[in-house]
């Protein structure tokens, strides 16, 4: 399955360069230019991953506090709704 289309990027792709040691998002675009041009597959490698143990960044730990996070994905902790403020 293509990750990114923008490189026609695969899973297995993406899968090779954690293997080789990428274990940033921005370490797999160095080595395949996925998640280079529209962004729209980096939270797929977020997953990706977090599937092969690595630690999610900051922002998929963000996304997931406010309910953003890919339901396909597992998130590392329960998400919380944001706070309401004042105006």
């Amino acid at each position: 399955m293509y990750v990114c289309m923008c490189h026609a990027v695969t899973e297995d792709q993406v899968k090779k360069e954690i293997d080789a040691g990428a274990n940033s998002p921005r370490q797999i675009a160095k080595g395949c230019k996925a998640g280079t041009d529209c962004g729209s597959c980096v939270r797929r490698i977020q997953a990706l991953l977090g599937e092969h143990g690595a630690r999610p960044c900051p922002t998929a730990r963000l996304a997931a506090r406010l309910g953003l996070a890919d339901p396909e994905a597992a998130p590392s902790e329960p998400a919380r709704p944001a706070p309401l403020r004042a105006a």
